[in-house]
């Protein structure tokens, strides 16, 4: 198995767990996006438990972990189904597909948190790792579909049925 086939297993669980791990933050009231009117997070249709949970010292934030956790999960499934039609991709791209969509994900939710560290005045520091991730990793795959010969199939040898199994 090569790396990049290895990489392309584990890139939806991150995503999912990604996913999941958001919710911690829900859960210290932290990584909040900025003060919204409890109208704005009840025309979200959200459940009350989060929208109480938002609700930090009087004043109601936008839920950037739900945002973002939903960004992952929506993420999670395309990566699966993106994986499982292998006659598309090459190996290493459901990977590189995993950091242009977290990237860009991150960059915009990022955008809506108040607990952000920044480069001079006008960038966040996530939202340039982002930004750097993004274009290298779509910049890798350019690369890899141009300028590389022959191209790396999914896999080297399709999966040979036993007699039983036929």
């Amino acid at each position: 198995m090569t790396l990049t086939l290895l990489l392309d297993i584990l890139a939806p669980s991150v995503l999912l767990a990604q996913s999941i791990g958001r919710w911690g933050n829900f859960i210290n009231q932290e990584a909040h996006g900025g003060p919204v009117t409890r109208q704005f997070l009840e025309n979200l249709y959200l459940p009350e438990f989060i929208i109480n949970q938002m609700n930090i010292n009087g004043t109601y934030y936008h839920p950037t972990f739900l945002y973002e956790s939903l960004w992952s999960l929506v993420g999670f499934v395309l990566l699966l189904l993106l994986r499982n039609k292998n006659q598309f991709l090459r190996q290493g791209e459901v990977a590189l597909s995993y950091v242009i969509w977290y990237s860009a994900g991150r960059f915009f939710i990022e955008g809506m948190r108040t607990d952000s560290l920044w480069i001079g005045d006008f960038l966040r520091v996530s939202q340039g790792l982002s930004l750097v991730l993004f274009v290298a990793a779509l910049g890798v795959w350019m690369y890899r579909r141009y300028y590389t010969y022959p191209p790396v199939p999914y896999y080297k040898d399709e999966p040979k049925l036993s007699k039983a199994a036929k």
